[in-house]
């Protein structure tokens, strides 16, 4: 079980609907040892699926949230409904992430909510990665998908692996390319390693200059840096169905996505009108709590129940919050998502079985000095 902030990665699958992140979260759930069977959409079996109107229309109608440990890594996972008509469900738990993994069909190429979800993405700064699901498909076209992203979002969109010729497997290109399974690998991973290098001039002179070949360890530092600043935006290839490419994807998750400490500290504001400055978030336990709800949803046992991602500090069991009164609330926010934040106001906030009732932010700012995000 991870313990510390680099044990940690929080990312959500995003994507139109039918691309399969109900069933991929499933797959790696299975695929990371947490299920001991993968469950079915037509027979309303699965983890991230579990509304009875879920389970009777076969699509997510809200986000859902598991977690689950591999290879001494916690990952955070969110699944997200894919129909354009709830969109906004999605939307609102990308601010509760470092990693937006954006899921495309290898059969059905990018959609309209996968361009949304790109677009919103690289707007919050958010790390993106392309997950191309489906390869097992007989009318998969991943090659056509991979030159249809780099042609809508840039040359930015490079593989991390590649599907073989029947869709069964993957092919690695970055931590341990083959070259004898033919020049696209070699091709690929020079690709990546041409991108990563260029933010780091000492790592390009070792490159370039002395031709020494650059370990995964190596890169690493420079490979969160182009991630932050959307200077590349990783591609890999899974099928759900069959299961290949999910330790894959588990490893890139693991060994190249990033940690709290290391994504784009999240966009809150401070102040108001002309007095408004940038916040400064550190993911630092010991500094007082900043934390912002992203999911409000209705428990038939419980009630209300909001979910809340903690950016800063640390909550307690049994911790009191001070955060907005309803009248500064509406003079502040009226044009912020009043509907969303309001329920933040009313109704109690629970974090998985923390037992504690905290409102909207931090516990130390002076009377209007709220944070908001921007």
């Amino acid at each position: 079980m991870a313990d510390t902030l680099a044990d940690i990665r929080n990312l959500a699958l995003v994507g139109h609907s039918g691309a399969g992140k109900t069933l991929l979260a499933e797959a790696l759930l299975l695929q990371a040892g947490a299920l001991r069977s993968k469950g079915s959409l037509a027979r309303g079996t699965t983890v991230c699926d579990f509304d009875a109107q879920e389970k009777r229309l076969q699509h997510s109608l809200d986000a859902a949230i598991c977690t689950f440990d591999t290879q001494g890594t916690r990952i955070n996972l969110i699944d997200t409904p894919g129909m354009p008509d709830f969109i906004g469900r999605a939307l609102s738990v990308l601010e509760a992430v470092e990693t937006a993994a954006v899921v495309i069909s290898a059969v059905d190429g990018i959609e309209a909510v996968t361009q949304r979800m790109m677009d919103f993405a690289a707007e919050r700064e958010l790390c993106r990665l392309v997950i191309v699901n489906k390869i097992d498909s007989k009318e998969a076209r991943p090659r056509e998908v991979l030159e249809q992203l780099q042609a809508a979002f840039g040359r930015e969109c490079l593989p991390l692996n590649l599907p073989n010729a029947d869709g069964s497997a993957v092919l690695d290109c970055f931590f341990r390319p083959d070259p004898a399974q033919g020049d696209a690998i070699a091709q690929a991973h020079t690709a990546i390693v041409d991108q990563v290098v260029e933010v780091d001039e000492r790592l390009m002179t070792l490159y370039l200059e002395q031709g020494e070949n650059l370990s995964p360890e190596q890169l690493h530092d420079p490979f969160e840096q182009v991630l932050r600043n959307g200077h590349l935006i990783p591609v890999c290839f899974v099928s759900a169905e069959t299961g290949a490419g999910l330790a894959e994807l588990l490893e890139i998750v693991c060994r190249l996505m990033p940690t709290p400490a290391e994504g784009n500290p999240p966009p809150f504001i401070k102040g108001d009108g002309a007095n408004a400055v940038r916040a400064r978030v550190t993911p630092d336990p010991g500094l007082h709590v900043i934390a912002h709800v992203f999911k409000v949803s209705v428990d038939p046992f419980v009630g209300k129940l909001g979910v809340m991602r903690v950016h800063q500090g640390t909550v307690r069991n049994g911790g009191q919050f001070n955060g907005f009164t309803s009248d500064d609330f509406t003079a502040f926010f009226e044009t912020l998502h009043p509907a969303k934040l309001d329920l933040a106001l009313k109704y109690p906030v629970l974090t998985q079985s923390l037992p504690f009732y905290p409102h909207f932010l931090p516990t130390n700012l002076a009377d209007k000095n709220f944070f908001r995000r921007s």
